[in-house]
């Protein structure tokens, strides 16, 4: 009988113990998750590429509007073709918890970007449209998950 109640005061001491230290774990004065300043300069320097893309959006337009196959090729696959690469090292810099939505974001665009291409190859003006469409709003929609002190 007295050696069941020490073992159930050792299980109730170590069960206090367990929520005692769960408690006090330090969360109030944890730091929030931030971007290291390496990683930062990273992210700078493929925002810069990810930016020059993304002003040549109206060019893109003008060239779509205009039905011209070949130059919407050309921008695609010329000034525009680096945008998968910087947003691939973006992703891998951002903080982990934003990583897996940059990711889906980045897919997002690089696939509007393929059927854009696809579209101008195949001469579908329709398709071509539409694709512009996806391909502007990918832009605007991955330029959220770039952090505000990189495109200061």
């Amino acid at each position: 009988m007295l050696s069941a109640l020490r073992r159930l005061a050792a299980f109730c001491l170590c069960l206090a113990l367990c929520f005692g230290l769960a408690a006090c774990d330090g969360g109030a004065n944890a730091k929030p998750a931030t971007i290291s300043p390496d990683d930062m300069a990273v992210i700078r320097r493929q925002v810069e590429g990810f930016t020059a893309a993304k002003k040549r959006l109206p060019e893109l337009a003008q060239l779509v509007n205009q039905r011209d196959w070949t130059f919407t090729r050309n921008l695609i696959h010329g000034p525009m073709q680096e945008v998968g690469r910087e947003m691939l090292y973006i992703n891998q810099r951002l903080l982990p918890q934003d990583r897996d939505q940059a990711n889906a974001l980045a897919a997002d665009l690089k696939e509007a970007m393929a059927d854009l291409d696809e579209a101008a190859r195949l001469q579908d003006g329709a398709r071509l449209q539409k694709a512009y469409v996806a391909v502007a709003t990918g832009f605007s929609n991955y330029s959220e998950v770039i952090p505000a002190q990189a495109l200061s």
